[in-house]
This record gives C-alpha cells, sequence and structure tokens, in this order.
C-alpha cells in the first residue's frame, strides 16, 4: 500500500516513527511535510498536499491511502477534506478507525498527537489500514450522496 503523511508541528516527531513503522512493514510512504520543526509552521498545505497525492494514486490504479497528524488532528481532516474526493476520518479508538473504513470508505485518517502515544497511534493506523470497506449498499449510497453534493453542489 501507498501512504501519504502530513503533519503540523506537533505531529512531527511522530510522523518520523509511522514512516519508519510503516516501511518496515512493507508500505511506501511519502512524507509531505514539514520537513523540519517549526511551531509556526501551515500545516493546511502539507495536508492538501497529501491528500491530493492520495486522489492521483487511486485514479492512477495504485491502492493509496493518507495520513494527517497534528496536536488534535480536527484542523489536518479538515484541511485534507478540502480536497475533491477525499474522506478524511477521525479517528480516536480501534471503533472509529476501523468504522472510518468499513462504513465511510474513508482514504485518509487523522489522529491528533497529543492525544495518543506512539503504539496507540500505530494500533489506530494498522486497523485503519488493514480495514476493507463493507460494500453495503447503504454505504455506497451515501457515499455517492457526498461525491454528488461535492461535484454538482445539489443535495439529493
Amino acid at each position: 500500500m501507498r501512504i501519504h503523511i502530513a503533519t503540523d508541528h506537533a505531529g512531527l516527531d511522530l510522523s518520523h516513527f509511522l514512516i519508519e513503522e510503516l516501511t518496515n512493514d512493507g508500505h511506501e510512504v511519502f512524507d509531505h511535510g514539514p520537513t523540519s520543526y517549526d511551531p509556526l509552521d501551515d500545516y493546511p498545505s502539507f495536508c492538501i498536499n497529501a491528500a491530493l497525492a492520495v486522489i492521483r494514486d487511486r485514479q492512477a490504479g495504485v491502492a493509496a491511502l493518507g495520513i494527517v497528524l497534528g496536536g488534535s488532528g480536527n484542523g489536518e481532516q479538515i484541511a485534507a477534506n478540502k480536497v475533491e474526493g477525499i474522506r478524511a476520518a477521525l479517528a480516536w479508538n480501534l471503533e472509529t478507525a476501523k468504522l472510518a473504513r468499513q462504513h465511510n470508505d474513508a482514504n485518509v485518517v487523522a489522529l491528533g498527537a497529543r492525544q495518543h502515544s506512539e503504539p496507540e497511534v500505530l494500533e489506530l493506523i494498522r486497523a485503519f489500514i488493514a480495514e476493507p470497506f463493507s460494500e453495503d449498499e447503504r454505504h455506497v449510497r451515501r457515499i455517492a450522496k457526498i461525491s454528488s453534493y461535492e461535484q454538482t453542489g445539489d443535495i439529493l
């Protein structure tokens, strides 16, 4: 699996940890920044670039997911969700990480670096990556409605 990761300053050390662990798991991991610690960094650029890379890969037929990290993960999730086709979900426990994939076919997961330990985050990320979309008709229908609105502005 190709994984695109981005963070703000609060998640920088965690992103380095995840890049190493996920690479060791056999994933191809791309770091979209930042490259160094800056408490005044502007995370939206990093997160949007990671989300754009997920979409490009998926359109090219490459299996790809994204990870965005921040102090809480909220702003990073919001930034990633501004990219058409991205469904970024904030995960705070195993159930939310799995349900994001099962029910929402989320292609980006957001996590708060100040909310979890490294082992907890790794467990959540691995669960997110491993969990398949259920393909249940009701979930497919709901995702299609979201996508339609995103493309047309019409609420179905």
